[in-house]
Parts: structure tokens; sequence; C-alpha cells
């Protein structure tokens, strides 16, 4: 396996795999109502054959060219995050991109780094041209991300996300390879 160090503090990013799923899982329990606060990942992953499902299908779209799913771990081993590429169509050049963190890890930068090597690694490595971020409008912690990554919003679409019951407004933002490659 390899593991890409996301700066001093020791964070790395590595491919989560089917076989950590029980890790992966205590993750979620540790962050369920932080975490689904504005995404489905902890309804997605309710116990270990879900988790365990969740990250196969990620390994599937990973095999199919079409996907990617990494996790954060901290300097002294825990996973506390991750970061995805949600959809990723290669001939189109153009994929969405996605994070989750648990509560012990907000405010030290981790998804803003662990998106940018993602980001750079679809640019420069599969020639993606378009990389979007999706994001509830009520999400101010990942529309900062968006804004610190240097992407530009496109605009929201009304009410178009169905979470637990109740519509909400998303927007979409976005950064061309163009204007990644421009970025300080």
């Amino acid at each position: 396996m390899f593991a890409i160090s996301l700066g001093d503090d020791g964070a790395e990013l590595r491919p989560l795999e089917p076989w950590q799923a029980e890790e992966f899982l205590a993750h979620i329990e540790r962050g369920r109502e932080f975490i689904g606060a504005h995404v489905g990942l902890p309804d997605a992953n309710k116990d270990l054959a879900s988790a365990r499902a969740f990250l196969q299908s990620y390994a599937e779209k990973a095999a199919a060219d079409t996907g990617r799913i990494y996790g954060i771990w901290t300097a002294d081993g825990k996973l506390v995050g991750g970061v995805l590429f949600r959809t990723m169509d290669v001939p189109q050049g153009t994929a969405e991109a996605g994070c989750w963190l648990e509560p012990a890890a907000v405010g030290k930068g981790l998804v803003t780094r662990a998106v940018r090597v993602i980001i750079d690694w679809a640019i420069e490595e599969r020639g993606i041209h378009r990389v979007e971020w999706h994001v509830s409008t009520a999400n101010e912690p990942s529309i900062a991300v968006a804004r610190r990554l240097g992407m530009r919003k496109d605009g929201v679409l009304r009410e178009s996300f169905l979470y637990r019951g109740e519509r909400a407004d998303m927007e979409v933002w976005s950064i061309l390879a163009p204007e990644w490659r421009a970025a300080p």
C-alpha cells in the first residue's frame, strides 16, 4: 500500500479498501452525527456488511477508472476522514470530488491538503479537465474548502438533493485544468 504525506504534522492520505471496513466503520461511528449533517455517508454505512459493500463499490470504481476513495490518517495511525472522486469520467475529462471528516480532525487543513493531492493527480495523471464540488448551501466548511482550492461557484441547483426527507439546495463549484495549473 502507498501513503502520501499531507505535511509536517504526519498526516497521510492512503487508499481505503474493503479489508479496512472495520476501521472505516469505527471512524464513521465516531463522527456519525457530525458527518451526517450534510452527507449521506453514515446512512450508507450502518454496519460492517454495508461498510464493506461501500468500500467494495469504490474498489470496483477504481478498477473501472470511474471513481476513487482515500482515507486521511493522523500521525498516530487513526483514520479521521477521507476524500473521494464520487464520479470520474476520464473520456469526458470530468470528475466530482468530495470529502468528510470526523469532529476531532476539523480545523487542521487536512481536507484541503488531501483534496489538493487528488485533484492534482486527476488533472496531471488522468487528464481530467474539470473537477466539480457539489455541496449543500448550508455546509459552510465545505464551501470554504472549495474557495481555498481556487474553485469557482457555477451556480445553485435549487432543491435538487433529497436528504433525510428534506430538499436541499446544492451549490456546484468547479475548477478547470488550466486554472489549476495557473494557481499559486
